[in-house]
């Protein structure tokens, strides 16, 4: 794992405006966990969590989440092996970029797709979930947003009665790994948060002593890295079941938002100017944080599954 971390580090960090076809195609990333006989690497939820942590460390805008994590794990719990060996092999060499949506506002009838998926990941190969069903179409539209995020752009996809081609069926698992290599990527990008925040309490003076030795930054600063380290290893156990991911939703979307924050708060007054990169963490917490949805849902998910169904069986029919 530390091998596989240093070089996609190593490749973020000298090649910044690589393509996500350079970057997928030579690293491998995208086919991580697709199947061998579709030209992937049949690796693990480790593998996926290990480039996942180091993108969110630097905010990379690359399409590794909906591609690599969403739409594989959408098509391999689909069971459709047409699909797979149509979609697969072309995903896994970082030919093409795909994604998975769901929305209540689109429909599928006699195999044509109508409606509308507001506030997606974009891809070039689009997976709908409906009614149970997984299909691949074109959107007839695709509308880009103005984020505030920028690093993580999103769209609105429009259907008009076009052709669905059948990819399988609807399973949860896909969406839990999507929640589990969310929760990957936020604590990269509060570990980056946390780093930047001591690096600078290191180096600014004031009453010329660094600010760090300071009481108060201390206790700061030891809060946070034990927000950190618990993100870590709620992220760490979120690809064991769906209730390990809910926990993970909720507890590293919040972790994220109050490093991100804190972080501004340690620089003082460059921590809120444009030049300075705090900001832009901060964003990209605020976005992740309703991305699949927010902490709170989470929680009531994780008490409807977990918690009542158990008291129900203890002290209820």
């Amino acid at each position: 794992m530390d091998e596989l971390r240093d070089v996609v580090r190593s490749y973020l960090t000298e090649r910044r405006d690589a393509s996500w076809r350079a970057f997928a195609h030579e690293l491998g990333v995208a086919g991580l966990t697709v199947p061998e006989q579709y030209g992937g690497a049949d690796a693990g939820p480790a593998e996926v969590a290990v480039v996942a942590e180091e993108l969110g460390r630097t905010l990379s805008p690359h399409p590794f989440l909906q591609t690599a994590v969403l739409a594989v794990e959408a098509l391999k719990a689909g069971g459709d092996e047409a699909a797979m060996a149509r979609l697969l092999p072309a995903i896994a060499e970082g030919f093409v970029t795909a994604t998975v949506v769901t929305s209540s506002d689109i429909s599928l009838k006699n195999g044509r797709l109508t409606g509308k998926a507001a506030y997606a990941l974009d891809g070039e190969i689009v997976l709908v979930q409906v009614d149970g069903h997984l299909v691949e179409a074109t959107p007839t539209r695709r509308t880009p947003y103005r984020m505030m995020d920028e690093s993580r752009p999103l769209v609105e996809l429009a259907f008009e009665e076009v052709e669905a081609r059948p990819a399988g069926v609807v399973t949860g698992r896909a969406r839990d790994l999507g929640i589990a290599a969310l929760a990957a990527e936020q604590v990269g990008g509060a570990s980056r948060c946390l780093e930047t925040a001591v690096e600078h309490a290191k180096r600014r003076h004031q009453f010329g002593r660094p600010i760090g030795s300071f009481q108060a930054i201390k206790h700061r600063l030891a809060d946070l890295l034990l927000l950190v380290e618990s993100a870590r290893s709620a992220a760490l156990a979120a690809w064991l079941s769906p209730a390990n991911a809910a926990i993970a939703g909720s507890y590293c979307t919040e972790a994220y938002l109050t490093v991100a924050g804190e972080n501004i708060q340690i620089h003082g007054g460059i921590g809120i100017t444009w030049e300075h990169p705090a900001h832009r963490y901060f964003k990209r917490a605020t976005s992740d944080a309703q991305l699949f949805c927010p902490p709170r849902a989470h929680r009531q998910r994780l008490a409807a599954e977990e918690l009542f169904p158990r008291v129900a069986g203890v002290g209820g029919p």
